[in-house]
C-alpha cells in the first residue's frame, strides 16, 4: 500500500534536485577535482568557489546579503549560536517555541501566549533593557504567525535584540526584516537534512560558540559541509513559488472536512501558514489516531519529530491552555507533491474515528 505523506513540517522529501547536487559534489570530492574550501591549492580554490555561489544562490532566495550567512549543521545548531553567542544581560522566549530554543536558553523569562496561540503583547512591556528575544515566526505545530515586525520593534525599543526561528516560514513567507538573527533549515525546503543557516545581521557583541579554524568569517568552526550546502542551493533554486497558494486549497479542503465530522482546528482564528494543521478529535487519544492512520498508509505526527517519538501531550498546546487538546490533537502537513486525493484519503480515516467516537 503506498504511503500518503503528510508530515511536510517534519521534514521535506529530498528533492531530486538536490540530490544530484549532492551526489556530483561527493563524485567531485572522491576525484580530487574538490578539497578543503578552506585550502590554498587549486582543488581548495575550486570547493571555494563553488561554496560561496551556492551561498550566494541561498542568500538571493531568502533576500539577504550573502556575506550575513553562516551555515549551520541545521536549524537547531543556528537557533543555538544565535542565543549563545550573542551577548546579552536577559533572555525571553515565547512560550510555544520549539524545544531546540528552550534548551538553548534555560532560565529564560517566557512570554505567555493566547488561546489562539499569538504572542500577550502587553508582556512586551515587561521585557528586561538589552533582552535577547527568541520567537518563532510561526509555529511548527499549529502554523500560528506571529506579528514579528510589532515584536523586534518592542524589543529594538528596549535595546534588546530578535531571534526568528524561520525554520518552518522560509520559502512560505519572507524572512522578517527587522530580526537581528534568523534561523532557516534546508530540509523543510528539500534540501537535505543536517544543513541550515543562520542570518546573522549583528557582529557587535557575537562570540562563536564553536571555535576551531575560523570558517564562516570566524562565526563558526569546522570545515564546511560542501556537500550538503550544494544540495541547499540546488534545493531552493528548484523551489516553487506557488506552492503556498495550492496549500491554501488543500487546507481549506483539509478543515472543512475536520469541522464536518466535529473535529476542531486548533488556532484558527489567528493567521497561520497554509500547509500546516492542528486538528482536534475530542474524546480520541492521539496515539489511537496515529495508530489508525499509519495502519491506513497516512503518514502525520501527533507534533514535532524531535518529541513525537514519546507521545507525550504536547507542550505548545497546553501554553495554548488547550489542555484536553494537547492529548487528542494531530498536526497534518502538505508540501509540494500534496494532492487533493491525499487530503481526501486522511478525512476517510478521520471520519471514520468520530463516527466510532459518536457511536461508543
Amino acid at each position: 500500500m503506498a504511503m500518503t505523506y503528510l508530515d511536510w513540517a517534519a521534514t521535506a522529501p529530498l528533492r531530486r534536485e538536490a540530490a544530484d547536487a549532492v551526489a556530483a559534489a561527493c563524485a567531485r570530492l572522491a576525484s580530487g577535482e574538490w578539497a578543503n574550501p578552506s585550502s590554498q591549492h587549486g582543488p581548495g580554490r575550486a570547493a571555494r568557489r563553488a561554496l560561496e555561489e551556492a551561498r550566494a544562490s541561498i542568500a538571493a532566495f531568502l533576500a539577504v546579503p550573502a556575506d550575513s550567512l553562516v551555515f549551520t549543521s541545521g536549524g537547531t545548531e543556528a537557533l543555538a549560536l544565535a542565543l549563545g553567542g550573542l551577548a546579552a544581560p536577559a533572555r525571553a522566549v515565547l512560550a510555544t517555541e520549539h524545544a531546540a530554543v528552550r534548551e538553548a536558553a534555560p532560565g529564560a523569562l517566557v512570554l505567555p501566549v493566547d488561546r489562539e496561540g499569538r504572542l500577550v503583547e502587553a508582556a512586551l512591556d515587561c521585557l528586561p533593557e538589552g533582552a535577547l528575544v527568541a520567537v518563532q515566526a510561526a509555529s511548527n505545530e499549529t502554523g500560528v504567525l506571529q506579528d514579528l515586525a510589532r515584536v523586534a520593534a518592542a524589543v529594538h525599543a528596549r535595546g534588546g535584540r530578535l531571534v526568528a526561528d524561520c525554520v518552518q516560514s522560509a520559502g512560505k513567507l519572507p524572512l522578517p526584516g527587522g530580526a537581528d538573527a534568523v534561523a532557516v533549515s534546508a530540509h523543510k525546503l528539500g534540501g537535505p537534512p543536517g544543513v541550515g543557516a543562520l542570518v546573522l545581521r549583528c557582529r557587535d557583541g557575537f562570540s562563536p560558540l564553536q571555535r576551531g579554524g575560523g570558517q564562516e568569517q570566524g562565526r563558526r568552526g569546522g570545515t564546511e559541509n560542501l556537500p550538503g550546502i550544494l544540495g541547499f542551493a540546488a534545493a531552493v533554486a528548484a523551489f516553487d513559488a506557488d506552492v503556498p497558494a495550492r496549500a491554501r486549497r488543500l487546507q481549506a479542503r483539509l478543515e472543512a472536512g475536520v469541522r464536518a465530522a466535529g473535529g476542531r482546528v486548533i488556532g484558527e482564528g489567528a493567521p497561520r501558514l497554509p500547509n500546516i494543521s492542528c486538528v482536534h478529535l475530542p474524546g480520541v487519544p492521539a496515539a489511537n489516531q496515529l495508530m489508525a492512520m499509519d495502519l491506513a498508509g497516512v503518514a502525520v505526527s501527533q507534533g514535532p519529530a524531535c518529541s513525537s517519538g514519546t507521545l507525550r501531550p504536547s507542550a505548545v498546546l497546553a501554553a495554548m491552555g488547550e489542555t484536553e487538546a494537547a492529548a487528542e490533537s494531530l498536526r497534518v502537513s502538505t508540501g509540494w507533491t500534496t494532492t487533493e486525493a491525499d487530503i481526501d484519503r486522511f478525512l476517510s480515516v478521520w471520519t471514520g474515528l468520530a463516527a466510532r467516537r459518536r457511536a461508543a
